[in-house]
């Protein structure tokens, strides 16, 4: 293995360790916030590339009725709640006109422009922007029916519901998408030399992406009192419900940051490689492992770890590109067994 090679692989492991790394703090985030191991996070990396996909190629993407669906369901249940308390009428009245805008207006309005906008002719920005705009309000949504009438069960219980949505996500982008798989037109065709050794602009664009969200996650977490509140809900939910943290409403931006930073990684990796309906779950998958690395707790072992497993991929794909796969998610185990010896059991909170 010579030089440039070696750094080939080297830059494919980080730039595709950097997209794990997203999804592991994702991850991450939605278990601590609300303990839900949150298997349907590659969905919305699958829905963010394929409907930017389907803009790009002029197409009305079957997300954008999902999405009008969804909307229709949340705003029934929300409804039916209220009123079967009379205390969440009065309540209900107040709300009523937000959640008509959010769930049942927002929704039909890009429902029609995809379907009277010449989609293709957009910007690139602007695509971009309408596919996160499409795909990411799905995740408070999906939290709202799924997984809040359920927020004070059992961690196995919370797994059992995140089964069941993935495999729901599933069929529906087998059946929005089709069985095939599309890619997106590259962010840029630059190429430029590091000493002797090629970097692609492509790689650059999403390491600094990444770079920047992280960035912003960060001053996000540490500067705003919204963040400051989920930081709280994730080190103790009891202690955050008494004073006064929507614990709901955490659980709900908690999965919106998730459904924002899995579709955008699938607008990410969309121009490296053909994504279908059921690719993003193995992504997310690597994403995972990663954030066993950190137990599902510690956000800077998590993104290491996801960095750790892109270059093993890399690395596996050159020398044993048949045993990829098992090699990097044989890398669990001994990490799994180290935590189980180390780590002390700790009731779960009521």
């Amino acid at each position: 293995m010579d030089t440039s090679i070696l750094t080939v692989l080297f830059q494919d492991g980080i730039t595709t360790g950097a997209i794990y790394a997203l999804l592991s703090l994702a991850l991450v985030l939605v278990f601590s916030v609300t303990r839900v191991i949150f298997l349907p996070q590659g969905e919305f990396v699958a829905f963010g590339a394929l409907t930017l996909a389907a803009i790009q190629n002029g197409q009305a993407p079957g997300t954008a009725l999902l999405l009008v669906a969804l909307g229709g369901v949340t705003l029934a249940v929300e409804i039916g709640n209220a009123l079967r308390l009379a205390p969440s009428r009065a309540r209900l009245v107040r709300r009523l006109p937000l959640l008509l805008l959010t769930q049942l207006a927002y929704p039909l309005a890009l429902y029609g422009l995809t379907r009277h906008v010449a989609l293709q002719e957009l910007a690139m920005p602007l695509q971009i922007a309408l596919a996160l705009g499409i795909v990411v309000p799905m995740g408070p949504m999906i939290y709202r029916v799924a997984y809040q009438p359920l927020a004070h069960s059992s961690v196995l219980v919370l797994l059992i519901v995140s089964l069941g949505v993935h495999l729901a996500m599933v069929g529906l982008g087998l059946l929005m998408f089709g069985p095939e798989g599309s890619n997106t037109k590259p962010f840029t065709d630059l190429q430029f030399n590091l000493g002797e050794s090629p970097v692609s602009g492509q790689s650059v664009i999403v390491l600094v992406t990444v770079a920047a969200l992280i960035a912003a996650i960060y001053v996000f977490f540490d500067r705003t009192l919204t963040g400051k509140a989920l930081r709280a809900t994730a080190v103790n939910r009891l202690g955050a419900r008494l004073v006064g943290v929507g614990i709901n409403q955490a659980g709900k931006l908690s999965f919106a940051m998730a459904a924002g930073i899995g579709a955008l990684c699938g607008i990410l990796i969309a121009p490296f490689t053909i994504v279908n309906y059921e690719s993003g779950f193995i992504i997310a998958l690597k994403g995972f492992v990663g954030a066993i690395f950190g137990g599902l707790a510690s956000y800077p072992v998590a993104a290491l770890g996801s960095v750790a497993v892109g270059l093993v991929e890399s690395f596996s794909s050159f020398w044993a590109s048949s045993y990829k796969e098992l090699i990097v998610f044989t890398v669990i185990l001994p990490i799994l067994l180290w935590r189980s010896l180390t780590s002390h059991h700790v009731d779960e909170e009521a």
